[in-house]
């Protein structure tokens, strides 16, 4: 059951009052209209205003405050604060003088394969691009699996660590797609220590590819490729007798250090890197990772080296080669669909680079079919869209004008 928007709170809590829209404009000075569109939810709240409502209807404001998850999915102006709210509090509990936290945890944990249940359950979610769904999954999950490690002991208390550090990854992961940077670097951190008390060296790694992202999303590009290299470097594995998981997070690793060397301008190192990362992808073949790690671990294969190597193209400003090379990537949504769609944004810039608006519209407007959520928190989208509407000679049509609003460029 979906729990009730702020919207609802509001609207519930002023007809519990007796007041109208405008009666209650009146007492709080909150213009109606803003009332109106908070209750219909195409507004997103700021906690002044809430305050104001709150004093007029003569509540608390915590009352008036609910989910705000499609707010945050929306990427509506100042919803960060709120629609954040219940994932900060897991990420970065509260704690009180004497040790302990303030966030209520439960006595007794679920069982360690209901948890993992849950965490294949927000994985899945965040992988088809559902992220209010995994915003939504996530903080109960994480509360719930800490308090299972706390309480662990012998044989599963590294089980219980892996949990715990899979959750906060995966949490550190969609952060990082809503642009909260800060609060994505703590979640990962976090995972990185839990990793480390479960003595899973594999799960460690991965986790470290998602602070290389990280730090490229920060421009912080020469720390991300030292990261990088530094990590594949540790936990080099011998093609011949290790798992496909061992194998996937050095060649996430690898690639995390071509992204970052690309966009330093240094293409020929980025080069040997992604061929590294492609004999570890032959080195998998057709084998499968054991169950229980991240759907991206699986997602590590031939199509996503190619798909490396489409990107480095882009990043060197060469349309022609990130064209011919995209030929060879195979058509439709891979298990990390993050990866797939980051991917064809560079075939619509190259499109768009060559003057292919018609090309270069299709792919985006197949984004936005099979994507909204995740195209509409995407800068690269938005560059393209505005290149493209500069470009043209004829007026903006109305696909394209549909597509500037929904990435925030009109």
């Amino acid at each position: 059951m979906s729990k009730p928007t702020t919207g609802h709170n509001l609207a519930r809590i002023r007809r519990q009052a007796g007041l109208t829209q405008e009666q209650l404009a009146e007492r709080s000075e909150v213009g109606v209209e803003t009332i109106r569109k908070l209750e219909q939810g195409t507004r997103s709240p700021r906690l002044k205003t809430l305050h104001a409502l709150a004093r007029a209807l003569g509540v608390a404001t915590v009352a008036l405050i609910g989910d705000q998850t499609e707010a945050v999915v929306r990427a509506q102006p100042g919803s960060r604060p709120l629609s954040l709210a219940e994932i900060r509090r897991a990420v970065v509990p509260i704690r009180s003088l004497g040790g302990g936290y303030l966030t209520a945890t439960p006595d007794e944990p679920p069982p360690p394969e209901a948890l993992r249940s849950r965490l294949r359950t927000a994985d899945r979610a965040y992988q088809a691009n559902d992220y209010g769904a995994a915003l939504s999954l996530l903080p109960p999950l994480l509360l719930d699996a800490r308090a299972a490690a706390g309480s662990a002991t012998g044989e599963t208390q590294s089980a219980a660590y892996v949990l715990v550090a899979r959750a906060l990854h995966l949490t550190g992961n969609l952060l990082i797609q809503l642009r909260a940077g800060d609060l994505a670097q703590t979640a990962l951190s976090d995972a990185l220590d839990a990793a480390e008390s479960a003595g899973d060296q594999v799960v460690a790694a991965t986790v470290m590819q998602g602070m290389c992202w990280l730090l490229m999303r920060q421009g912080r590009l020469a720390e991300a490729a030292d990261l990088a290299v530094a990590t594949a470097d540790q936990i080099e594995p011998r093609f011949s007798r290790a798992t496909p998981e061992e194998l996937a997070a050095w060649g996430w690793l690898t690639m995390g250090a071509a992204a970052a060397y690309a966009r330093n301008n240094e293409p020929d190192t980025a080069k040997q890197l992604v061929d590294a990362a492609a004999a570890a992808a032959a080195a998998i073949g057709e084998r499968q990772p054991t169950s229980g790690h991240l759907i991206m671990v699986s997602g590590f294969d031939a199509s996503r080296v190619q798909m490396q190597r489409v990107e480095n193209a882009a990043i060197a400003g060469d349309p022609a080669r990130t064209l011919d090379l995209a030929a060879l990537v195979p058509h439709g949504p891979t298990p990390v669909g993050s990866s797939w769609q980051r991917h064809r944004l560079d075939v619509a810039w190259a499109h768009a680079q060559r003057r292919q608006y018609a090309e270069a519209t299709a792919v985006l407007m197949e984004l936005w079919r099979i994507a909204p959520s995740w195209l509409r928190h995407q800068r690269y989208a938005r560059d393209i869209v505005t290149a493209i509407s500069n470009g043209r000679r004829r007026a903006m049509s109305a696909e394209l004008a549909d597509l500037a609003s929904l990435v925030g460029c009109s």
